[in-house]
């Protein structure tokens, strides 16, 4: 996900830097990148117009979001990408007794949530409309992931450099 495209610039810079990945781009399947107490996936796992997923695709993808969750049983913390993500991430929370209720969680960059098990860190979708228009910069994600890192732990060295 998010390789060989404008959103994986950022992300996987910032992703490397803090440590959670093996090298700051991927251009395509076997170019070697590795995640490092780290998992990516998605909302929707197709890429519909204008990317903008309808209703539909929400609950077409969902039963794969779900059994990622279930699959991943050691996380630590939540990273959603976007309100879509944080809204697909809370509603399953629902769906699963988790939480009670949604209202509450307010998305906005850099929120968090420790009280949820486990907790949730809210950053904008780096896409090019986000980070073209300066709603999210390198730094602003790159201070995420480092927070990120200091949640979960630093088993790997945090980097400033790009290589």
């Amino acid at each position: 996900m998010f390789t060989g495209d404008r959103s994986g610039d950022y992300l996987y810079r910032s992703l490397y830097r803090a440590g959670f990945a093996s090298q700051p781009d991927s251009c395509s399947l076997d170019d070697g990148l590795e995640l490092r107490d780290a998992w990516i996936t998605a909302s929707v796992h197709c890429a519909p117009p204008d990317n903008k997923p309808t209703p539909e695709e929400l609950t077409n993808c969902r039963p794969f979001f779900t059994t990622e969750l279930e699959l991943l049983s050691t996380v630590q913390l939540v990273i959603v990408l976007g309100k879509i993500a944080m809204d697909t991430y809370l509603a399953e929370l629902k769906r699963t007794g988790k939480i009670s209720k949604i209202a509450g969680y307010r998305f906005g960059h850099g929120e968090l949530y420790s009280d949820l098990n486990p907790a949730l860190l809210c950053s904008y979708h780096p896409s090019q409309q986000n980070t073209s228009t300066g709603r999210l910069t390198q730094q602003m994600l790159d201070d995420l992931f480092a927070k990120a890192r200091r949640i979960v732990g630093r088993p790997y060295a945090i980097r400033t450099s790009s290589r």
